[in-house]
């Protein structure tokens, strides 16, 4: 067994591994960049190189730097983690001149597997069921859009070295084909440094299921059920699960060896993953495979108790899987949402800043946190945004949905804008809880974007008892500071509550521990220990328990509970009734600029000054957390000037371009 590994990511991902190492009693080493100086893996490593700037490509993607490192501190072993050199075949090359070993498969396989034109080429020739598609190279947005026709619409754009959701794009007609290709290129080319593009079939109402393999350097290879990955946007999965809600155990069977026949077909000898499509009827059909730890292993781990990154030092240590394929079960049922720094309210931009506040649920027997940051650090725009990943494992998919809602609920985070009201949203909906799910799930039930929901009848009595028992906790605690409140002065028992304007007459009796509270009529039970120091309160209403998360502001209080954002005040009926009679906010008038609505590099201008543009027509495109996001004009107009070259970094709200 190894003495020392070298983890070359970062993230939850180095976390992760750091903790596997502990487990075995194996030293860690994290590599880090500038960027990350004070990141959670180089805390908690027991030792940590810097190998360069912030860039990927001066830092993590530099293969001679993470050699010097391991190097450097006696590392035998180095685990790529995912993303960054995870399948870079020339790494794992380079590792085994320098007699360093490379925790992940052979470099034969990385080659095949590792290259999605090859491996499709490869599974085909290996009996494997797979896409239709052109598996030829692709050089330019002409040819893309004739390919496209022969192929036929709608077509998947994919980077051939491509992962994460990056270098992928749908295309339903041949303006959408031009600019996929375009867009997948550069993307691929930033992400993975191979700009390769080819296009296959994209099989309608189709469902994202992989199969999670595990082999060793003596031929065995088994498999670890399946994952249900449907649930993506813009190609990057989101919520994952295990097993999944649509396979039967005979489609199961036929999933699990097919993909056991290709691993086997390449010696594959360590942890990865076989992808496939599956349709309405259940026909699969080979995507790809993953020659790497996936983002979404906890929910195999979680269903079958194996530590798959456990597993994978010890096979690249050169022992013998002591597992079988009958000694794979599945004990109930794991699920994964992400959370990613990103502002749903706005089409998903990156958000970019410091964690104010970062505290997640508590982790038990049921709720499992990845996570790669702590309150304090810094999100920056050099890389993915994903901030943690919270799984929870139950008896059942139903226990597991709620289970992971009562975890999110509680997740507080403060200082950027994460996904969690989105990712609430989705496990609330019937579609999702009945398990009706394909990949184009988001762009059917959210094909304006997210706006967040309104709140149903009930959870609008939570949110009033919320805010009425919070203005009685602060009303005491007033009376307790001098000059403030008489001591003996009640708190009125008649109040108002505002949830964004909407007047909701309520009655409150404090208690000690909670409170009894009148709405619509009927009194109701509500017990919580909130004090003003907590940004999460918790408790319960009717005997059933609820948290919720809460922001204070210059007047009332924002509340964030299962979607729904509103403002709640507490007034009197004369206060209501004044209330009403303000004027509603109006929009801003956008004026003549078009501004960048994150932080980032441009990569591409579209437009020239003097250009005339239309609604909606992209004029540049801007990367931020390795993503390429297009920006479009809100209205018609003559480019006047243009403020930004290719490969300038700009800032939130900097004007890119103005109109005449």
């Amino acid at each position: 067994m190894f003495t020392k590994i070298l983890i070359a990511n970062r993230g939850e991902i180095a976390v992760r591994i750091i903790r596997a190492c502990k487990k075995l009693g194996i030293a860690s080493v994290a590599v880090y960049s500038e960027a990350d100086a004070n990141s959670l893996p180089v805390h908690m490593a027991d030792e940590a190189v810097c190998i360069g700037p912030a860039a990927a490509a001066q830092s993590y993607l530099d293969i001679e730097k993470i050699i010097s490192g391991a190097k450097g501190t006696g590392a035998e072993a180095i685990h790529p983690g995912f993303g960054f050199l995870s399948e870079n075949a020339n790494f794992a090359r380079r590792l085994d001149e320098k007699g360093i070993t490379f925790i992940g498969p052979n470099t034969r396989a990385i080659e095949i597997m590792g290259d999605k034109i090859a491996s499709k080429k490869f599974a085909a020739k290996a009996g494997i069921s797979t896409v239709p598609g052109h598996m030829g190279l692709i050089k330019t947005p002409e040819e893309a859009v004739k390919i496209a026709i022969e192929v036929g619409f709608p077509v998947m754009i994919k980077a051939s070295a491509g992962g994460g959701g990056k270098g992928m794009r749908i295309a339903r007609n041949e303006d959408e084909a031009r600019e996929g290709f375009t867009s997948a290129r550069n993307e691929a080319r930033t992400a993975f440094g191979d700009e390769r593009i080819f296009i296959e079939r994209f099989i309608t109402d189709p469902r994202h299921i992989e199969i999670q393999v595990l082999g060793d350097r003596h031929g065995n290879v088994i498999h670890l059920n399946e994952r249900e990955c449907s649930i993506q946007r813009r190609n990057q999965k989101i919520i994952e699960e295990a097993p999944s809600p649509f396979l039967d155990e005979k489609t199961r069977a036929a999933m699990g060896a097919q993909a056991i026949a290709l691993a086997a077909a390449v010696d594959y000898d360590s942890a990865g993953t076989v992808e496939f499509i599956v349709d309405k009827d259940r026909n699969f059909f080979f995507l790809e495979m993953n020659t790497r730890l996936q983002v979404e292993h906890p929910v195999s781990e979680m269903i079958t108790g194996i530590d798959l990154v456990e597993q994978m030092v010890r096979v690249a240590a050169g022992e013998t899987l002591a597992l079988k394929q009958d000694d794979i079960g599945i004990e109930g049922w794991a699920l994964e949402t992400r959370i990613y720094a990103e502002d749903p309210y706005r089409n998903f931009l990156p958000s970019i800043g410091r964690l104010s506040r970062y505290a997640p649920p508590p982790q038990s027997d049921v709720v499992r946190l990845d996570s790669g940051v702590r309150a304090g650090d810094e999100v920056s725009i050099f890389y993915d945004p994903m901030l943690a990943k919270l799984v929870t494992h139950e008896r059942d998919r139903k226990s597991a949905i709620a289970a992971m809602q009562a975890a999110l609920d509680r997740f507080d985070i403060a200082g950027i804008q994460s996904n969690i009201p989105f990712l609430s949203t989705v496990l609330a909906q019937n579609r999702f809880q009945s398990g009706n799910l394909t990949t184009a799930y988001i762009d059917e039930e959210f094909a304006d974007g997210f706006n967040g929901v309104a709140p149903d009848a009930g959870a609008k009595r939570l949110l009033c008892a919320v805010a009425v028992y919070m203005c009685a906790v602060l009303h005491v605690r007033a009376t307790q500071i001098s000059g403030r409140i008489t001591p003996a002065e009640p708190m009125p028992q008649n109040r108002v509550v505002l949830l964004d304007r909407d007047p909701h007459p309520v009655q409150i009796r404090p208690h000690d521990g909670g409170a009894e509270v009148m709405l619509e009529g009927k009194w109701h039970d509500f017990l919580s220990d909130w004090n003003p120091t907590k940004h999460v309160f918790e408790g319960t209403l009717d005997g059933t328990p609820f948290a919720l998360t809460l922001e204070n502001e210059t007047e009332g209080t924002m509340l964030h509970y299962r979607g729904a954002q509103v403002r709640a005040i507490v007034c009197s009926a004369r206060e209501a009734a004044l209330h009403a009679l303000l004027p509603e906010k109006t929009s801003t008038d956008t004026g003549k600029d078009i501004v960048s609505p994150m932080p980032g590099r441009v990569v591409l201008i579209e437009v020239k000054e003097g250009q005339e543009v239309k609604t909606g027509e992209p004029v540049l495109v801007v990367e931020a957390m390795k993503m390429e996001n297009i920006i479009r004009t809100e209205r018609d107009g003559i480019i006047d000037k243009i403020h930004v070259a290719a490969d300038d970094n700009v800032a939130a709200d900097e004007v890119l371009m103005s109109f005449e």
